[in-house]
């Protein structure tokens, strides 16, 4: 295998990471989430969604979190909406770019959105032809491109039309989501290859909950298959609040390890990520999924705090 070409790290931890857990952050501790997050080198971030407070609690405070972000050349702030409302409040903001969500499933569009997977793609593609019109970068992510809590399997020429039409409308890019983290590398690898052969031009993303233990794996096949971004989160924090079992994300310091190994993602620090997770474990008061942080670096290094404590276990 030969190396392979550069992979951008998308971090979602204070949008995708925060927003199933029962435990508040203030906007306050968000900021500093995300400035840690920054200082490890990340420069494309998922900071908040503009959903209603009453569905999604979390994201209340979107616009004072965005409203105290460092101001940033080289970092890229992404908002998430649902519908044309979360639009204009996101545009009133100095987000760099919004996301938007189609789903390929009836019953999980109703539930997520209150729309039929069909009006899902309506409704993205208003979201993007605004969004480009105010000249703000966008992007969509089909969600539960893998399965569905609800219906089960999603035929894959299903999310390869949607992914036809939402090209229509020039997103920067197209995510396909393991929203429930259902999927493995063979699926991963048919889909990400299918839409790849029908929209050769489009650059893809991945988006993985680790609810089955597949993350790594199915990040890698993606990478393999062509896909350029791959979403992460801190300590494997995350989950959807409208799916059932919906897990946490792929941890980024298990990911971002991963893919040092071959040379990709080099320009973040692992021990800066690690850093970060330990601060988030403090906050949660548990034990969170991410391995790397327990395991340690390898070639061990002692500027890492996490794998510092390993070092000094294993000599007693």
């Amino acid at each position: 295998m030969g190396r392979l070409n550069s992979v951008e790290i998308l971090d979602v931890s204070a949008r995708d990471g925060l927003q199933n857990e029962s435990r508040l952050f203030s906007a306050g501790e968000k900021v500093d989430l995300i400035k840690q997050i920054i200082a490890a080198g990340v420069r494309r971030l998922e900071v908040a969604s503009f959903v209603h407070p009453k569905r999604v609690p979390q994201m209340a405070d979107a616009e004072a979190v965005i409203e105290a972000l460092p101001d940033r050349d080289d970092v890229n702030y992404i908002g998430l909406v649902l519908n044309e409302r979360g639009l204009d409040r996101a545009l009133e903001t100095k987000v760099d770019e919004v996301g938007c969500v189609a789903l390929p499933s009836d019953t999980f569009a109703q539930k997520n959105q209150g729309q039929t997977y069909r009006q899902s793609v309506e409704v993205a593609a208003k979201i993007l032809t605004r969004a480009n019109a105010a000249h703000r970068r966008a992007n969509v992510t089909i969600s539960a491109a893998f399965g569905c809590p609800f219906e089960g399997e999603v035929e894959i020429d299903r999310v390869v039309d949607m992914a036809q039409q939402l090209a229509q409308y020039n997103p920067h890019e197209i995510a396909l989501a393991d929203t429930i983290g259902v999927g493995d590398p063979w699926h991963v690898t048919e889909l990400v290859s299918a839409i790849r052969k029908a929209l050769p031009n489009m650059p893809l993303r991945a988006h993985f909950h680790n609810t089955r233990n597949t993350g790594l794996a199915n990040g890698f096949a993606a990478v393999q298959a062509g896909i350029s971004t791959l979403d992460v989160s801190v300590a494997g924090i995350g989950g959807c609040p409208f799916a059932p079992a919906a897990t946490g994300n792929v941890p980024a310091e298990d990911m971002i390890y991963m893919l040092q190994r071959h040379g990709l993602a080099s320009e973040i620090s692992l021990t800066d990520i690690i850093a970060c997770a330990d601060w988030l474990t403090e906050k949660f008061d548990r034990v969170l999924p991410g391995m790397l942080g327990r395991a340690g670096l390898f070639p061990p290094q002692k500027s890492s705090q996490s794998n510092t404590r390993q070092l000094e276990a294993e000599a007693t």
